[in-house]
């Protein structure tokens, strides 16, 4: 509690004053930071305690602006288990965005298609998820100042913001998959029999971020929503080899249909 508080203090210093919401934007997905009339650009190196990003395609800056007369702090870039962090570095930030003064969450990543009949390409809002993450950032001591010992996930991503997020994308046009997120560790991708797995078990996307940010934000009773873009096709049985130059290209086309879906979401969000 004493550096989350610490961290705050330091970015109001900054002039960061009242966020009224917070944006996690993942892989590939930068671009909605040139939506926001920025008055603050901090690096993470920068932030007293808050970890580094070591993957190349997360630039590792916290925004801070106005979108739609609405203050926004966006984080440019996020931190996964799988670069060596353990969770409650990687969920570090979003306890200081709530602290901050943050009413709403908004996270993107890049996940991978297992339902087949999702496209790379399209936006997948997420209804639900699975933790096969190897850990939780809650275990240990509870902080009761920050939430429960035993936070309620039966609604995990709240039922408000995701109405508006498909009311708004039908308005627009914008093909909006739902579906179920399963969390994995990574840094590999999963072979054809791991796929076959994780439809079983129910999901509909794959990726290595997001559920521990999730579950920190329901922990601080923090409403949150959820859209992944959907950067290749995991068919077991027609696998193809995948790059990240290729992942981080779908991504980028796919981002132009979510940069508009959620400047929309932030204007209808009071």
């Amino acid at each position: 509690m004493k550096k989350i508080k610490e961290t705050v203090n330091f970015l109001k210093s900054k002039g960061c004053s009242k966020p009224e919401i917070g944006i996690v934007l993942g892989t590939g997905l930068g671009g909605m930071v040139k939506e926001i009339n920025v008055e603050l650009t901090v690096d993470y190196d920068e932030i007293p305690n808050f970890p580094v990003s070591t993957v190349e395609s997360h630039h590792g800056k916290l925004i801070y602006g106005e979108l739609h007369g609405k203050k926004i702090i966006a984080m440019q870039g996020r931190f996964h288990f799988y670069e060596g962090y353990n969770f409650k570095q990687v969920t570090f930030p979003i306890r200081v965005m709530k602290l901050l003064g943050i009413k709403y969450l908004l996270l993107s990543n890049a996940a991978g298609a297992l339902n087949l009949n999702f496209k790379k390409g399209s936006l997948m809002m997420i209804s639900d998820h699975i933790n096969l993450l190897p850990g939780n950032p809650l275990t240990g001591k509870n902080n009761d100042e920050l939430g429960p010992r035993f936070p309620d996930m039966s609604m995990a991503y709240t039922p408000g913001i995701n109405n508006i997020i498909e009311e708004q994308a039908k308005k627009m046009g914008i093909q909006l998959n739902k579906g179920v997120y399963v969390a994995v560790a990574g840094p590999n991708l999963e072979t054809p029999a791991e796929y076959r797995f994780l439809r079983i078990i129910g999901a509909d996307a794959v990726g290595m971020s997001t559920v521990p940010e999730v579950i920190v934000a329901n922990h601080m009773s923090l409403p949150c929503a959820a859209i992944s873009v959907l950067t290749d096709e995991c068919d077991p049985d027609n696998l193809q080899k995948v790059e990240l130059s290729e992942i981080l290209e779908v991504a980028a086309k796919a981002e132009v249909q979510l940069i508009k879906l959620f400047k929309e979401v932030v204007k209808c969000l009071n």
